[in-house]
């Protein structure tokens, strides 16, 4: 059912949010075990919302634009009296004092939390596999991945669990999983949604967007999550402009690039249907009355190495925080020094060990120049370019990913895996909002999102193109 008639029946009587928050946790008991979406269900707080919300229906009340809709959470948004772990044993059962901006607005709109969702822990990978509480299958396929690292909230809307997820995108960490699993999944532009509450992994690159099944319902979800907030410093200060007013505005006129790195034969690891689907969706947006053209952004196929760099540089700092100090977990040394070391060596994976140590070599005195110096040369780099192609064009076309969800423990690789986010990548780097369409399938019936990329601020016209080429699919 789709947001918008779920908050229709709801707000008109002819259904109650209870009755909609029990089918949804109906659906979960019945194949969570299978999919293991979730690290925690909050059936009882959810079936609380759902009381409070038919009692503001009753009195005659507006509930919000998301009456009675249930939303999954990713474990990194801080939830005020829930554990928030980021799929880590370093932080199991930490249970935070506050709540995200994101969860308050979703609530004061009216959806109900309905659980945690597990992830890559700390967000650093691109399959969920890498969570300390287990992986989670695609429901498209559960041999295979669901992308990373918000698998458990793509595939939580993908099984039907939800209507709508969070999650958060740091390299393509919504839109990856999107594709995988066969959904939509909205990165927004940069400061447009508060991260106030979102534990961090890469400050300047971190941004939350919804998963829905449908670019309407996600257009209803932005509008709510969108806007200024004084606690968030990089919060833009000013309004943000609605996607829904253009949303059936169509395709005709509008001028849509094909960037040339990201969607031909070099792409790295590229697979032929994906390619194949990339070609029809430009096609069937020409055929719109789009004027459809390729072009060039030599740097984009950089991004991938700059952004190696520039998030676990970022990562080594913002979890320094975990000293077993201050919070979370801590295992006792005979000094501070051991047993700062014992915690760390404990409570964080590999794939999180992994990227400090990458990132605090980056920043170290005799590499700094070499390596993250030269790295943030490059993504200013890959900002003008981007701009230069926004004279030209409204809106850029690619491919989400290059291939489609692949089977558990494919890619051991980390080099491998972290091919995945070669379309993604730019996007975070410029601070462009982007967002994935599922367009047909491709190798063993799996599905294929296409990647749309705007300028700055650009959603409205975003969503208006991706909505019409999920009409065409």
């Amino acid at each position: 059912m789709s947001i918008r008639q779920i908050v229709a029946d709801v707000t008109s009587g002819s259904t109650s949010a209870t009755s909609v928050v029990e089918s949804y946790l109906q659906k979960v008991e019945a194949n969570e075990g299978e999919i293991h979406a979730f690290n925690l269900v909050t059936a009882e707080e959810a079936r609380a919302g759902a009381e409070a919300i038919d009692r503001a229906v009753a009195e005659g009340q507006n509930p919000g634009p998301l009456a009675g809709v249930p939303v999954a959470l990713k474990d990194n948004l801080c939830t005020e009296g829930v554990a928030t772990t980021c799929s880590s044993k370093i932080l199991e059962g930490w249970i935070p004092p506050y709540s995200a901006t994101v969860v308050n607005r979703l609530r004061a709109a009216g959806a109900i939390p309905i659980g945690k969702t597990n992830m890559d822990e700390f967000a650093m990978g691109s399959s969920t596999e890498n969570s300390a509480f287990g992986p989670t299958r695609n429901p498209v396929d559960i041999s295979t991945v669901p992308g990373g690292s918000s698998g458990g909230s793509a595939a939580a809307v993908a099984a039907d669990f939800a209507p709508v997820a969070l999650g958060s995108d740091t390299g393509g960490s919504i839109r990856q999983p999107a594709a995988f699993c066969g959904v939509v999944g909205v990165k927004p532009t940069y400061g447009s949604v508060s991260r106030f509450g979102l534990i961090a992994f890469a400050s300047s690159l971190d941004q939350i967007g919804p998963f829905t099944r449908t670019v309407s319902d996600a257009a209803v979800v932005f509008d709510v999550i969108a806007g200024h907030d004084p606690r968030d410093s990089t919060s833009i200060p000013q309004e943000m402009p609605s996607v829904q007013i253009e949303l059936e505005g169509g395709v005709e006129g509008l001028r849509v690039g094909v960037v040339q790195e990201l969607s031909g034969q070099g792409l790295e690891g590229a697979e032929p249907e994906v390619l194949a689907r990339t070609q029809e969706a430009a096609d069937a947006l020409a055929g719109a009355g789009a004027k459809v053209e390729e072009v060039s952004i030599p740097s984009a196929v950089a991004g991938l190495s700059a952004y190696y760099l520039i998030a676990p540089a970022e990562a080594s700092s913002n979890l320094a925080r975990y000293d077993g100090v201050r919070y979370g977990q801590r295992v006792d040394g005979p000094n501070t020094a051991a047993m700062m070391a014992a915690t760390r060596t404990a409570g964080f994976g590999d794939e999180v060990k992994r990227r400090i140590m990458l990132g605090t070599y980056a920043l170290s005195a005799g590499y700094w120049d070499a390596f993250y110096g030269r790295a943030q040369r490059v993504r200013t780099l890959m900002i003008q370019q981007f701009d230069e192609a926004y004279e030209k064009f409204d809106v850029l076309l690619a491919p989400t990913t290059p291939g489609v969800a692949f089977p558990f423990g494919a890619k051991p690789d980390p080099l491998a895996m972290y091919l995945n986010d070669v379309c993604t990548i730019p996007s975070n780097l410029t601070g462009h909002p982007a967002m994935s369409v599922p367009f047909g399938t491709g190798r063993a019936g799996l599905p294929v999102g296409i990647q749309i990329m705007a300028p700055m601020l650009g959603e409205p016209i975003m969503f208006r193109v991706a909505r019409a080429l999920e009409e065409i699919a």
